[in-house]
């Protein structure tokens, strides 16, 4: 029986993590193909092994009922949504997951989203490679409006971050942050007060069935004329075809999006439009935080929790 299979691709390409793994795990299996695992393939990888690091891969009850060695899992990245606690649970597999690791990956590049587009960074640079030259007017981050949707690990460091800009700013969550609120200056909102009124909306929230399509055509009507929206989340969590019609019709100022439903998304239109930054999910894609992340799996598999202790 084998002691650990990591499945995750750049997880196996990083020689860092791989060292690290290695002073424990001497015979550890790796990702060395880069394969895109799933199903069979899944179960193939991690047949006989004991122990697993995971990252995007479908973790549920046929993947689990497979796998009767398997007693613990070490997460690789912040998002659980990949993994049915209750199947492993079931299954008696235990998680070692630590949340926000790469949260100062993600909010700063939140900060550099929505000065881009603030300041019709994204548009003036469209306009040049047309070959037009003409001063392009933009409003600043400072003093405006920030909308934060989901007021997690993510979200509180966003909002320290934004303290040298001094913006009003409004969050929404599901649970209540009263004394955070208060001692950084945060106004809690409804999710429809805080879209109508906010100049940046910045999303921070798992997908799942009540996240799905959160932001759909209802509440894309509810946006200023001059609003940017920014997903670097997960993606499902904005209706993406009303979106696009938003932004066609410019109904909103802009667009930030580093995640889709599909990935990579089978709509390319969103990348060619001069309103819209397209990344491919590289939130969380920093050097430091991949280090953060992987380190963090690793300690995982040492200090493993029952998996239900991380379901909200």
């Amino acid at each position: 029986m084998g002691e650990l299979a990591v499945t995750s691709r750049s997880f196996s390409r990083n020689t860092i993590l791989r060292k690290e793994v290695l002073k424990i795990y001497p015979d550890a299996k790796f990702n060395d193909d880069g394969l895109s695992l799933n199903g069979d393939n899944l179960v193939n990888f991690l047949k006989g092994y004991k122990k697993a690091i995971t990252a995007l891969e479908t973790i549920d009850y046929s993947i689990l009922s497979r796998l009767p060695e398997l007693k613990v899992i070490g997460k690789y990245g912040v998002g659980l949504d990949m993994i049915n606690l209750e199947a492993m649970d079931e299954f008696n597999v235990k998680l070692g997951w630590t949340g926000g690791v790469n949260k100062r990956s993600v909010s700063e590049l939140v900060i550099s989203f929505a000065i881009s587009l603030m300041h019709r960074a994204v548009f003036a640079h469209a306009e040049v490679k047309k070959g037009e030259w003409s001063q392009i007017k933009g409003n600043q981050l400072t003093g405006c409006t920030f909308g934060i949707v989901g007021c997690g690990h993510i979200g509180k460091d966003l909002i320290d971050l934004l303290k040298p800009f001094g913006c009003n700013i409004l969050a929404h969550d599901i649970l209540d942050f009263k004394e955070f609120y208060k001692k950084n200056n945060v106004k809690p909102a409804e999710l429809e007060e805080l879209i109508s009124k906010s100049d940046v909306i910045s999303l921070h929230l798992p997908y799942d069935d009540s996240t799905k399509n959160i932001i759909n055509r209802n509440r894309l009507g509810m946006l200023k004329k001059n609003a940017i929206l920014i997903n670097l989340a997960r993606g499902g969590l904005i209706d993406e075809k009303a979106l696009k019609e938003t932004l066609q019709k410019n109904k909103i100022l802009g667009a930030a999006l580093d995640v889709f439903e599909v990935e990579p998304p089978k709509d390319m239109e969103f990348a060619f439009m001069d309103n819209v930054i397209v990344t491919p999910h590289i939130g969380g894609s920093t050097e430091e935080a991949i280090i953060s992340m992987g380190m963090a799996a690793i300690n995982g598999l040492e200090n493993p929790k029952s998996p239900l202790i991380f379901k909200k």
